[in-house]
């Protein structure tokens, strides 16, 4: 079976992406590590992807992996340099329509949210725990629907079928770049609370020394200045060791 080598979450940009994939793919080769000669692009079942016995480096969400993956080994984290981010934290950006930019969150009680699914954080958990403080009596929307993505949810709150959505802030700057239409029309109006990013994982087949090569390339990804104009692409600018019990307050 071929090692598999990902990363799904932030493809806005399919060239950027691969680029990444590339880099990496020959770091880990100059460290013993070989995975498959395609990237694959695993989008519809990121579920069974996470889980595969081959899996040697992918990204998943936080809230899956305190939910739904005990078992992978967390390598890591980049630091992203998109606005919202410090570090390996970010955060969501809470966006409306442009006629609605002058209201807050407590104005949208019985109004619609879109969230790109129910696993995730930045979509679901974290707009969940911003609105708890303001329930009473019932549900705080009318009606929370599921897109499938970031893209879908900010499509869907533009043609009024949603009237408000949790957007990543990594997926926004990088829409901002690539599909500043997508943005037009919609206004940010506050943002979630900064939470751990997403994180790197690996099988839990995964050997400690592949792991420690695992986090060796990633090091040298972010240090090497030949791998700067890779990294700025996808706006990351660093990586940092961080354990599964960093994600546990996700829970909360």
């Amino acid at each position: 079976m071929s090692n598999l080598l990902a990363f799904p979450m932030y493809a806005v940009d399919r060239a950027d992406t691969l680029a990444l994939w590339l880099a990496v793919k020959g770091l880990l080769a100059a460290r013993g590590v070989s995975v498959d000669r395609d990237p694959g692009w695993p989008e519809s079942d990121l579920l069974t992807h996470w889980r595969q016995p081959a899996l040697v480096l992918s990204q998943t969400c936080g809230y899956p992996l305190v939910t739904q993956l005990p078992d992978v080994q967390v390598v890591g984290c980049f630091h992203y340099v998109a606005p919202g981010c410090e570090g390996i934290q970010y955060r969501s950006f809470l966006v409306v329509r442009e006629e609605d930019r002058h209201l807050t969150l407590a104005d949208f009680r019985g109004r619609r949210a879109v969230c790109n699914s129910p696993d995730s954080q930045s979509g679901y958990n974290a707009l969940r725990k911003i609105v708890a403080p303001l329930v009473s009596n019932g549900p705080f929307f009318a009606q929370t629907s599921f897109s499938g993505s970031h893209r879908q949810s900010l499509i869907d709150v533009k043609r009024g079928a949603g009237d408000i959505a949790a957007i990543d802030c990594v997926t926004w700057a990088l829409l901002q770049r690539h599909e500043p239409e997508r943005l037009t029309g919609l206004a940010v109006i506050d943002h979630t609370p900064l939470t751990p990013g997403l994180p790197l994982i690996t099988s839990h087949h995964t050997s400690p020394d592949t792991l420690d090569a695992l986090r060796d390339a990633l090091r040298a990804l972010v240090s090497l200045p030949e791998y700067r104009a890779v990294c700025g692409a996808v706006l990351i600018d660093g990586f940092s060791v961080v354990t599964r019990q960093a994600y546990a307050s996700l829970l909360a």
